[in-house]
């Protein structure tokens, strides 16, 4: 009976780990310094987040998330940054249905913090108060996505 057990159980040897960080690409922009400096503080940040996956062969993936954040006061944008935060992941032995989400949301957790820390200190560096991030709930916004995509899927079936 234990033997029963064992064979009806699949076991999966999955592997998962970062093998590099990097940055791929920052800007910071500031257009209507000094002027802003004058300005009573109260901004308005608008924040949009994106996820790009590219096979590089042998089980690793180039994970590459996008942060852009404009901030403004009134109608005046007091500056603009956006950062491309990358990793190397090393993904063997999951299935391919799970790779997809592992992508989104293992990944995009991991390199998170990364971008968080990039973008406070960048803003501080430009005269700035310390920016920091909230925290993003990677897994809703992948359900969210799948559910659009599904939607979607059905309404140009329906069409």
């Amino acid at each position: 009976m234990a033997d029963e057990k064992k064979n009806t159980k699949e076991t999966v040897d999955g592997q998962f780990s970062l093998q590099k960080i990097y940055v791929k690409d920052i800007s910071f922009e500031t257009t209507n310094t000094p002027d802003v400096f004058k300005m009573e503080w109260k901004p308005v940040v608008d924040m949009h987040i994106t996820n790009e996956a590219t096979p590089l062969g042998e089980d690793l993936f180039d994970v590459v998330l996008s942060v852009t954040l404009t901030v403004k006061i009134e109608d005046k944008t007091i500056y603009l940054v956006e950062i491309n935060q990358a990793g190397i992941f090393l993904i063997k032995n999951f299935p391919e249905e799970l790779i997809g989400r592992m992508l989104a949301t293992s990944c995009a957790n991991i390199l998170f913090p990364f971008a968080r820390e990039a973008v406070s200190d960048i803003v501080v560096k430009g005269g700035f108060p310390q920016l920091l991030l909230s925290p993003v709930n990677f897994d809703a916004l992948y359900e969210q996505q799948r559910k659009q995509a599904s939607e979607q899927a059905k309404e140009s079936t329906t069409h």
